[in-house]
Parts: structure tokens; sequence; C-alpha cells
């Protein structure tokens, strides 16, 4: 009888959510040009203090001229939580992570979320929000690496298929589930989706040690040993030495290999 109970629950977008998500991004697309809306841009003094912004974004697909991903560690070195984000020519960059969907009186639980306890969402995010609430508030570990074998329509692809699947999300709520659809094995699948290949490897599960896998396919810089690349893409130091009025994508950017994708 309780395992019919737990097949029979339905996700939804109608809870009462913690702030910081709160609303669902979504986007409207045009050619090239795209608005996404609910673009989370908070500021923080601490995890229960902080400035709520929801902003607008608009983006240009034909200026897209990066792609990054963040590795966070806030604990055991097996685990990582991943988060992308897409460069513009303009100098604006949209970072998307896939994440529980907490209500005010929930807290995050390992184990709870194999068992259809959170939903599932994308936050569309300003890199100074959702990377330096990890560095500086949360006291994480965050990594930051350039991938390479990346070309401006791929990322062009991945970008809109994730803007899609915010979409989907926002007319139909779906459960997030720690081993299945996690923010590593929905970027897997998202790329997947929009035409590309990614190996399934237990380093996509086990995904704090995906950044080597990523290595040794030269995905990321390979023109220095991987411990010395390693070193120098940890960017908590200079995320919290930032000064008020700097550019924070730019200050954490500063010293890492960097180059624009290929046409």
């Amino acid at each position: 009888m309780a395992f019919s109970w737990w097949l029979l629950r339905r996700p939804s977008n109608t809870r009462d959510w913690q702030p910081d998500v709160a609303r669902v991004a979504t986007a409207e697309v045009r050619g090239e040009q795209v608005t996404v809306k609910n673009v989370r841009n908070f500021r923080y003094r601490s995890e229960k203090d902080f400035d709520e912004r929801w902003e607008e974004r608009r983006l240009d697909l034909g200026q897209v001229d990066g792609l990054d991903i963040f590795f966070v560690y806030w604990g055991s070195r097996l685990i990582a939580h991943t988060i992308l984000s897409w460069s513009f020519a303009d100098g604006q960059r949209l970072a998307i992570s896939v994440e529980t969907r907490k209500t005010k009186d929930q807290e995050y639980s390992a184990i709870a979320g194999f068992f259809r306890q959170y939903e599932l969402i994308y936050v569309a995010a300003d890199e100074r929000d959702v990377i330096k609430v990890r560095t500086d508030i949360r006291g994480e570990e965050v990594y930051l690496y350039r991938l390479l074998e990346v070309t401006r329509p791929d990322a062009r692809a991945l970008l809109l298929d994730y803007l899609e699947a915010m979409n989907q999300i926002a007319r139909k709520p779906q459960w997030y589930n720690a081993l299945l659809a996690n923010c590593t094995t929905i970027i897997r699948q998202r790329i997947i989706h929009a035409g590309g290949m990614v190996p399934l490897s237990w380093r996509v599960f086990a995904n704090g040690y995906l950044p080597g896998l990523l290595y040794e396919r030269s995905s990321i810089d390979t023109g220095r040993p991987f411990a010395e690349l390693k070193a120098m893409s940890k960017i908590n130091d200079r995320a919290k030495e930032l000064q008020p009025d700097e550019d924070f994508s730019a200050a954490i950017r500063k010293g890492l290999p960097m180059p624009r994708m290929a046409s």
C-alpha cells in the first residue's frame, strides 16, 4: 500500500517554496533573440538574509562564444554539484543550475532525493548569485573549466534545449531523482537530446571525478598536468577578494585558459 501511494504521488508547481526557488525560469525564443524570465540575481548576506532580485535577460544566440562548467564540492569528493554557464560576446553570461526545488519546511536529504520528495528545477541565474553564494556564504569549493570541444552551433543547440526543458518544467513539473535526474545526469541527457555525444561512465554518477574524465578526453585544457589545472581552476579566493564594483564573472576567470569557441 505504501509503495502504491509513492507511485501515485504527482509533482507540482504550486507549493510553498523556499524563496530562492519560488519562481520557475521560462524563455521566449524568436529567431536568434531570446528573452529569459525569472533569472535569479540575489544579493546574499547569509543563506537566510538576502535581497531578492528576479530579472529578465535578453540574449542573442548568435553571440554565444563560450561554455563553462562549474564543479561545487561541499563534502565527499565523490559527489559534486555541476552548473553550466554560457558566455556571450556582449559580456553577458547565463548560468543554469539543475537543483531540487524545496518547500519552506524541507531540508535536503541525499536519501530523500531518491524517493519523489523534491521537484526538479532549472535555476537560471547570474553567476554572481549562483556561484558567489557557494564560495562566500556556504563555504563550498568551486572549480571552473572551459569546455573546449564545443562549437558555437553545439553551444547554441544545447542552450536552446535547456530553455525548452525549462519551459516544459513550467508546463509540467517533474520529480528530481538523485540517481537518474540530477544536476549531472540531466546535463548528459540534454547534450544527447541536443545532438551531442557523452560516454556513459561511472564518473557521470560519481561526478566529483568527472573533471578527470573531461581532461582525458581533451574536453578541457590539457596544456598542463591535470593537478596543476585543477589547482588553478579553484576560484574561491578570486571570488572572495572581489571588489564591489568588479565584474564577478571576469574576475573569477582571471588566469584561466578561456579560448573563444570554434565557429
